[in-house]
């Protein structure tokens, strides 16, 4: 749904809208789907609410690159993942930052899991969880 929205600019309540239309053709059987839906949608409302402060929080700890000239893929992992570091207490910090890294390496290039530890590293030892 981050991506969607960067890429065809739509405003989060349809993001979220066209995602969840896009999901139903495939199974519903899957255990906990509303559960699923319901905390992914705070995400993603809880980081466009954020992103202002989050993207400063990545520029700031990105050494030589700009926010704007990093890969959509890698910037979109990175800030869902300083949201949940920073205010979602539920959430060890360690498991957002593995979760993070195996995202970037899974839809990433071959870099992105090395560089999303770096920036979420420095990031995390200066975040206290709200």
């Amino acid at each position: 749904m981050l991506y969607e929205i960067e890429t065809n600019p739509v405003d989060v309540e349809d993001a979220i809208r066209l995602y969840w239309e896009a999901f139903e053709p495939y199974p519903t059987d899957i255990a906990r789907v509303d559960e699923i839906r319901e905390f992914s949608n705070a995400l993603l409302r809880g980081v466009m609410a954020h992103r202002d402060e989050i993207d400063k929080e990545i520029q700031s700890s990105s050494k030589n690159w700009k926010i704007n000239r990093m890969a959509l893929v890698d910037r979109n992992i990175l800030r869902l993942a300083v949201y949940e570091l920073a205010h979602c207490a539920d959430i060890p910090k360690r498991v957002s930052i593995n979760e993070a890294i195996e995202l970037g390496k899974k839809f990433g290039s071959e870099d992105s899991g090395s560089f999303i530890n770096g920036v979420l590293d420095k990031i995390s030892h200066g975040i206290e969880k709200e």
